[in-house]
């Protein structure tokens, strides 16, 4: 695929929870190797808008197209088979796993042989190397979204959908995990998209940063200007 085509376009996007709408008419779009920051106070929509985009939630209206196909309708395991991969925010590895053994579960029905798989990610990711027999519950924070990060990209997704990645993990883990991202996005062409208050990661990590204010889009930030707390403060609670 061109490096300028859409991997993701959005259109009309609508969805809520139940009778309460949360989004209302979203249009968005990611290309090849492009990074994409969302910022917004708490309640605007951005988990809500990650989650409509994986099917966790369904969308009410709008569009959803991955690569060109709609897949609005397609169920969360098959939005992932088409290139889709989401970590939430809180991580959701398995604490009672090994590291190993969430690693392979990110593998599971990809066809591609386990121990192959794994040693390319740990070139990606090589603080796991040594933490491959441990429990997932037994890591540090910054250990477990490593291990979540790189659970999500067993499966060679086109698309990355990030919550919050840096919450409650130590600024070195957070450092590398940016240049991890960076260097994933330029290597495999990676797309990403990136919900996250911390400015210094996303600027660093986002080449585009959106602003959602009440379910929609509302402007983008140049990143010159996120150094500017007057600026940013205006649309969302972050810090650096």
């Amino acid at each position: 695929m061109n490096a300028k085509e859409k991997l993701l376009e959005v259109n009309g996007l609508r969805s809520g929870y139940g009778s309460v709408p949360v989004l209302f008419g979203m249009d968005f779009s990611v290309e090849a190797g492009e990074s994409v920051g969302i910022l917004g106070h708490n309640g605007m929509g951005k988990t809500t808008f990650l989650r409509t985009l994986i099917g966790a939630l369904k969308a009410t209206d709008g569009e959803i197209r991955l690569s060109g196909a709609d897949v609005t309708g397609l169920k969360p395991h098959d939005r992932a088979r088409r290139g889709l991969a989401y970590v939430p925010q809180g991580r959701a590895i398995f604490s009672t796993l090994t590291t190993h053994e969430n690693l392979r579960l990110g593998l599971y029905k990809t066809g591609q042989d386990a121990s192959q798989a794994i040693e390319v990610l740990l070139e990606h990711f090589p603080r796991l190397k040594r933490l491959l027999d441990r429990p997932g519950g037994s890591l540090s924070g910054g250990e477990q979204q490593l291990l979540a990060l790189a659970r999500a990209l067993a499966g060679k997704p086109s698309i990355l959908l990030l919550d919050e990645p840096t919450e409650g993990i130590q600024p070195s883990i957070i450092e590398e995990i940016a240049e991890t991202l960076v260097n994933l996005r330029s290597t495999m062409n990676l797309a990403i998209v990136l919900v996250e208050q911390n400015l210094d990661f996303i600027s660093a990590v986002s080449q585009r940063v959106l602003v959602i204010r009440r379910g929609q889009f509302v402007g983008e930030i140049p990143r010159e200007h996120l150094n500017d707390l007057e600026i940013v403060s205006q649309y969302a609670g972050v810090h650096t």
